[in-house]
């Protein structure tokens, strides 16, 4: 009787590591390809933010007051660019809806591949759809006349906080959609989606709003995202002196790593924990 060798996959830690890296990158590489095939799925990702910088930026745009002055369409385009970022979770939980109705995660299941490899693969995917995606979106806001007046490790700095955003919220559209059994439900998700972003400082400042709504949407984790972008790219701030907003680029990145320390682990137990 001839012996197996299971080789990495049962011995040290390296191994293991080397194998989930792996399956983690076979699950990316899946995920990508319906994108290189589909490039328009990019497109109609990107077709709601495009839509509203035209409308907030140009039909409303006479009648918005930035506090303390200035532009209101630079003050528009990073809100716009968290925006993006902010709503791709919703991406991420219809595609993992989609891929376990068809049976897929099923057969992710059945494999010797690794149990984080779903979770790790997919948000893989999704932060380089993430960068075309912004890329597009700056392209387009360039176009319009928008322009960043930081230095470019200023600029790159702001693009790296919004892509650590994406990021975060990568592992609630995984675990969001590992728990949602039909596409139905994951539709409904979209009655969160707009809370999320219309109650931060993308359109207005938080200073224009009523003082509790305003304090809700100073401290909604994409407000925090949206000022640290707009002083590092040197647009009109508008803040409204309160600590989360005066602490914008030090909670621009305390709250996306609260987010995956919270949801990370959830979403790879969710995984493991499905009925086999």
């Amino acid at each position: 009787m001839s012996v197996v060798e299971l080789g990495p996959r049962s011995g040290a830690s390296g191994g293991r590591l080397r194998w989930a890296v792996a399956d983690g990158w076979n699950v990316a590489r899946r995920s990508l390809t319906h994108y290189q095939r589909q490039p328009s799925l990019i497109l109609w990702q990107l077709g709601f933010p495009i839509v509203s910088v035209l409308l907030y930026g140009f039909v409303f745009g006479a009648a918005m007051v930035v506090p303390g002055g200035g532009d209101y369409k630079e003050f528009l385009m990073p809100g716009m660019f968290a925006s993006t970022m902010a709503f791709g979770f919703m991406a991420t939980t219809m595609s993992m809806v989609n891929d376990a109705s068809k049976g897929v995660i099923d057969r992710f299941r059945s494999m010797p591949m690794s149990t984080s490899a779903v979770a790790t693969g997919r948000g893989l995917a999704d932060l380089v759809i993430a960068v075309a995606e912004l890329t597009i979106l700056a392209a387009t806001a360039l176009a319009m006349g928008w322009r960043a007046g930081g230095s470019l490790l200023e600029t790159l700095g702001a693009f790296g906080l919004l892509l650590l955003l994406r990021f975060s919220l990568i592992w609630v559209g995984v675990w969001l959609g590992l728990l949602i059994p039909t596409p139905e439900g994951a539709g409904g998700l979209y009655g969160v989606a707009f809370p999320l972003t219309m109650i931060s400082s993308i359109f207005v400042a938080p200073s224009l709003m009523p003082d509790w709504l305003g304090t809700i949407a100073a401290w909604n984790p994409v407000s925090s995202t949206v000022t640290a972008a707009r002083e590092l790219f040197g647009n009109p701030v508008a803040s409204g002196g309160s600590w989360v907003e005066e602490n914008a680029l030090t909670m621009a990145v305390v709250w996306p790593l609260i987010v995956t320390a919270a949801f990370l682990p959830l979403a790879v137990r969710r995984f493991q924990g499905l009925s086999r």
